[in-house]
């Protein structure tokens, strides 16, 4: 009896279960990415009605932590996408997005820290002169 005639699964039967998980963590990130946008608007009109400048900084932070959670989810589906018996094409499609993606995530995890030491520096009291 041949090893390879054993089929526990399917070829197509796992293409489409790693099809739904794919759908899956997608709409997972886009939720996530949902989410932050909700609660940066939230937090932008709050500051606007109390015309107070210094909560954008907290604002863009924020949606920037969740715009990197959605794209790691993101990233993560294209992974999947890509785990059956991938095509040279698939593979290079692949290393494209994550490519871009990592160098956006990269960018935003810069500006988070630089945003966090902002709001930090802000809200660190400040030394008293000396006499």
């Amino acid at each position: 009896m041949d090893l390879y005639a054993l089929d526990l699964l399917p070829e197509s039967a796992l293409r489409t279960l790693v099809d739904t998980m794919v759908r899956l963590v997608e709409a997972c990130g886009a939720v996530v990415i949902m989410i932050g946008a909700v609660v940066a608007i939230v937090k932008f009109v709050a500051a606007l009605g109390r015309r107070d400048i210094e909560r954008f900084s907290s604002v863009r932070l924020s949606l920037a932590r969740f715009l990197v959670l959605g794209l790691e989810f993101q990233l993560a589906a294209d992974v999947l996408r890509t785990a059956i018996s991938p095509s040279f094409a698939e593979i290079g499609k692949l290393a494209a997005i994550a490519a871009i993606r990592t160098l956006l995530n990269y960018v935003l995890n810069r500006e988070i820290a630089q945003e966090q030491r902002d709001i930090d520096a802000l809200s660190s009291p400040r030394p008293a002169p000396p006499p």
